[in-house]
Order: structure tokens, then sequence, then C-alpha cells
């Protein structure tokens, strides 16, 4: 990045952001804080607040958070430069990235020049070279014509080490700098893709930003080779100057009339599924770049349409992380269906067999909830009172999900009528859920791929956790010296602390957070900046709110001094000796010994979470 990091936090420091956001939002003062109506979504009753000291703005409707940069980018949207330069100028401080941002600027458009280039020898060859014979055999099999191809710019990568950049004769700069290609360990340039049919990316103004590569099904009347190499189906260009995979939607640039003309964008899995709808007459679908659908996707499709259709595979498609699907809804004023496809049958398959079908399935796409629910009680057993109950059990976990109550009942009484239960019956399972989520599998929900979990909130958290990290923050001279990192439990409030513990501004311990991809912890940190303080702390919560935390976490640990005793790596008399010894100073943590208890079983914590006996 050409700014520096400390010229970004002198950006951030000099800017008042109550000045800032006065300039789009009426916000008033109300204790510590100042509270206004949101601007990133409707409302009649304020739920936005700021925090003036930390440079910090949360809201409890839509849970849009962030710092004055991100206000910026938000309101005017500008690039995360841009909007430095904006508040740089804005404080009347000089930027020494000014000086090159020139050359910056010649450099970005050199590597636009060389894939564009790189986009047209590809297309070329597909259409002319005589190696590239098979491929388009293979697209004529799979209903893809000349016409198409040239549409969506398709190529053809050679199997060659070196034909592009030989071609193009591009520099080793440009060749790096563009993802298209690297230099080997003979220090020779070469071509990151060979042997793959190539799909141009392009950013919403059609400029060439990046290339995906499909390698071609094996040859059936070709032996396959035993040290042949085995190779990812697709490989595509890496994050780079010019693509940023989180913030690029495929075939936006093609799809764009249409979407804004129908009101509605389709959100495929693959480049061939957009392609496929294309074909179909729908000329509105979109596809990620090898990332999860994401907030930055949302971000750029509330601005073309509101009614989002999900055409992925059932599997997947019950996979989407729901609790974010949901908050996306609501924070970006969208509407997230579901076309329900064919079982077994992806876009592609389906528009060459059945496109009457796959407009059908658009059309008649259901509401994210409604496909989960369904998911879940066709595969149930209702043909007994045991398989009802356990339906209605899981439908509740499904229903639970959802953060609006009045959604949540008008699905219940639907799920009552199927089960021929009593909505009744339902209500206080779902209100007690909803309020006290829990991790649980969801039968016949097939569990997430990757690390995908459920975006939480802080009202969903441990409480003593919670009000430990408020005093950290708003009471951190006697805080900082009684709390340490082994007595959170939870792992989300433990990566918080630690975050704070190591003294950087609030703004950036949420950057690192999220930079780490733990956004649960970055998301509860935002709240917790902006939560208005009903009264002073004194010492005495301090001393409350520890020994609160230790009982939990010597409850715990002392869990782990039992499984010991059971699995025989513990003696009977020292498990025993020291449950005694621990539970006994717990006792006193609320006496006058209090302090020493505290010392002690501090002391036995750190030991005990170091991997040494007790």
């Amino acid at each position: 990045m050409p700014i520096s990091d400390s010229e970004i936090a002198q950006v951030r420091a000099a800017t008042d952001i109550v000045a800032l956001m006065s300039e789009y939002v009426a916000l008033k003062k109300s204790g510590r804080r100042w509270t206004g109506l949101c601007p990133f979504h409707g409302e009649k009753t304020p739920s936005f607040s700021v925090n003036a000291e930390e440079g910090r703005y949360y809201c409890f409707g839509c849970r849009a958070s962030g710092d004055q940069i991100t206000f910026v980018r938000e309101m005017q949207h500008l690039d995360f430069i841009e909007a430095v330069r904006l508040l740089a100028d804005r404080a009347g401080i000089e930027l020494h990235e000014d000086a090159n941002a020139g050359p910056a600027r010649k450099e970005r458009q050199e590597l636009l020049s060389a894939m564009a280039a790189a986009v047209e020898w590809y297309h070329d060859r597909l259409l002319n070279a005589p190696d590239a014979r098979p491929v388009r055999d293979y697209l004529r099999s799979r209903g893809i014509s000349g016409e198409i191809a040239r549409q969506f710019k398709l190529g053809w990568a050679p199997d060659e080490w070196d034909a592009l950049s030989a071609a193009l004769k591009l520099s080793e700069k440009t060749l790096t700098g563009t993802g298209l290609g690297f230099v080997n360990k003979r220090g020779r340039s070469q071509d990151a893709l060979r042997a793959r049919l190539i799909f141009p990316i392009f950013d919403s103004a059609g400029r060439a930003i990046a290339v995906g590569g499909r390698i071609l099904p094996p040859d059936p009347n070709r032996p396959v080779r035993e040290d042949a190499r085995v190779e990812a189906k697709y490989k595509n260009s890496p994050e780079t100057a010019i693509y940023s995979k989180r913030k690029t939607l495929y075939a936006l640039n093609w799809a764009k009339d249409d979407i804004i003309k129908s009101g509605e964008i389709i959100v495929c899995e693959g480049y061939t599924d957009v392609i496929a709808f294309f074909g179909a007459g729908l000329a509105r679908a979109v596809a990620t770049c090898g990332t999860a659908l994401g907030e930055d996707h949302f971000r750029t499709m509330r601005n073309f349409a509101t009614r989002i259709v999900l055409a992925y595979d059932a599997d997947k498609a019950g996979q989407s992380a729901a609790a974010s699907v949901y908050q996306w809804e609501r924070q970006h004023e969208v509407d997230v269906l579901v076309a329900r496809l064919p079982k077994g049958s992806d876009p592609a398959e389906l528009a060459q067999k059945d496109p009457d079908a796959l407009r059908q399935a658009v059309a008649n796409a259901v509401p994210f909830l409604q496909f989960r629910l369904d998911r879940v009680l066709d595969a149930a057993n209702l043909a007994t009172a045991e398989g009802r109950v356990r339906a209605a059990e899981a439908a509740m976990l499904v229903l639970a999900e959802h953060p609006s109550e009045l959604v949540r009942d008008q699905y219940l009484m639907q799920v009552a009528d199927r089960l021929r239960l009593e909505p009744s019956a339902l209500r206080p399972r779902v209100g007690e859920l909803a309020r006290n989520p829990v991790k649980r599998e969801i039968p016949n929900e097939p569990p997430p791929e990757g690390p995908a979990r459920r975006r939480v909130s802080s009202g969903s958290m441990p409480r003593p956790g919670l009000e430990a990290l408020r005093l950290y923050l708003h009471f951190p001279r006697e805080a900082k010296e009684r709390f340490i990192a082994q007595y959170f439990v939870n792992e989300t409030q433990r990566e918080i602390f630690e975050g704070l513990a190591t003294g950087a501004p609030v703004s950036e311990v949420v950057d690192a957070l999220e930079r780490r991809g733990e956004e649960d912890a970055a998301g509860v940190l935002s709240q917790l900046v902006v939560d208005e303080l009903d009264r002073e702390y004194t010492s005495d919560d301090v001393t409350a709110v520890v020994s609160q935390l230790l009982r939990r976490a010597v409850s715990e640990e002392l869990k782990n001094v039992e499984r010991e005793l059971r699995g025989g790596t513990l003696s009977p008399d020292v498990a025993m000796a020291t449950i005694r010894d621990v539970k006994e100073r717990v006792s006193m943590l609320e006496t006058p010994h209090g302090e020493l208890a505290e010392k002690d079983l501090r002391s036995w914590l750190l030991t005990r979470r170091a991997g040494d006996t007790p």
C-alpha cells in the first residue's frame, strides 16, 4: 500500500469523527456517546452510536461498524486509498505518497493494458490455433457456440512454458504484477496457465483484471499416464493491484443492464453456470471468483438489484452461512432467495437439457429461510409422532437463526401445520433458542464447508467476559493489572482481550482481527466500544468481575483434571487433592482473603494452561 501505516493513523487521529458524521447524520450527545439515525439503513428509532474518543461507530440495527475511513468509503463509494486521501486533505495533512501517485497510477494502467492484451491473445488462440481444436470441440459439446465464446472472450492457454510471456514480451514486473506468470527457478519467465480453457474476468466497467483457467476433461480414448500430475480443476489469478476476489463478480460487466431492468441478480457457483444462464435467456447471472459469497459482494449487488437469487446445487445453497445471509438482507435491504434446482443437476446441465426448467426454478425461487425449512422437513419421517417431534426440534433450530420475531412466527405456524402440532407448543422453544443460540448441528443440514462460523453479537455471549472487556476499555488502569487471557473461557472474548492487551488503539485491533479472519471478535469489539455505560466503574466492580471470571475458568479447568483422572494420566490422590485445594480457594474469593485466593488461582491456571502438572 503506498500510504504508510503511521500516516493512516495520523489521518484517523486528526479527524473528528463526530464532526465528520454530522455532515451526513444528525447526532445528539447521550452520556459519553453520540447517537442518531443510521445512514446505512432505514429506521425511525436511533440505533446508531458513535464513540468520539476511539473514533468508532456501530449500528445496533444493521451492525454496520467502522472508523472515519470506513464511513467515508461507505458514504462516497470510495476505495481505501481514496478515502484516506480525502480525509488527509480535509485535515490539512500532506501524504508522502502523493509525490508517487502519478507513477503508481501509471503502473496500474500498465497492468490493465497487459491483462487486456493477454485476454485478446488467449482469445485469438482459441478461435484460430490448430492446437485449440479439442477445446473448441469440448465447448460445442457443452452447448457453447462460437458466438458465445466471442461474447465472453473465452480463450486457450497452450501447453507451453512461456508462450504468452514471449508473445507479449512482458517484463518480469508486469508478468508477476498481473499474476499472468512468474520467474521460475532458472530465472526464466514462465506462464501461470498452461493447457487450460481461459475465462477472462472483467470489472464492472468492462476492464480485464484477471483470468480463470479450467483443465479439459481427460480424453476417454487416451490412457492416463501413471506419472501424470494431478492438477486443480480451476486455477485463478491471484490477488493483485488490479484484482480483488472478494470485491469482484464474474460477468457483472455483461449482466448489469439486465439486472437493472429486471431488478434481480442470479448468483451462480462458476463461470460455465453463468454462461448457461445467459444462453437460457437469463442474462443477469454472476458468479463469485473462487471465494465464498461475502459482505463486499452484497455491497456491490445492492447497487444494482434488491432480489438476489442463489442458484447453487441444493447442498451448497443449504450450507450458506444463515446468520450472515439474514444480516445482509436486513443491512442492505435486499431479499435473498434460492432457486430449487432438480436434485443432482447444475445450471449448466439444466440449460442444455431443459432451459424452461431453469427459468422456472429462478421464477419460483423461495426465500432462504423457506428453502432451509423445506430441506429439513422433506428429509424427516413424519409418519410417526417421534419423527414429527424430531423434525420440529430441527425446524426450531433453523427458525431461531432468523433475527426477526415476526418472520419467525409466520414460518412457525407453517411448520406447526405441516407437523400437526399446536403453534403454542413451539413458540417457547423458538424464543429460547433465539435468546440463547446453541452450537448444534441441525439434522438433515450438511455441515458447512471450511471454517465458516455463526456471526455472533455481544448479546449472545457470556456476561462476565463482556463486563471484563468493558472494564478493560473504560476503566483500564486497574483492569489491566487484574485480567489475563486465561480467565476468558469464551474464544471470541479471549481474542478481543489479547488484541486489546497489546495496547494498540481499538481501530487497529479491529483491523488486525479482521485481517486474521476473526470477524466475530471484530464485530463484538466494534459494538462494545460504543456501548453506553450506565454508571461509573469502581475497583469493587473489577474485583467482582474477576471473581466471576475465575469461577468459570477454574470450573472448566477442573473438568480437565477429572478427565485426566478418568484417563489414568493423573493419580486419584493428586487429582482429589487438586480439586479440594482449588475449590477451597474459590470459596475464599469473596472473603477478606480474596486477594490471596485470586493470586493462587491465577498461578494455578497459568501453570495448567502451560501444560504442566498441578
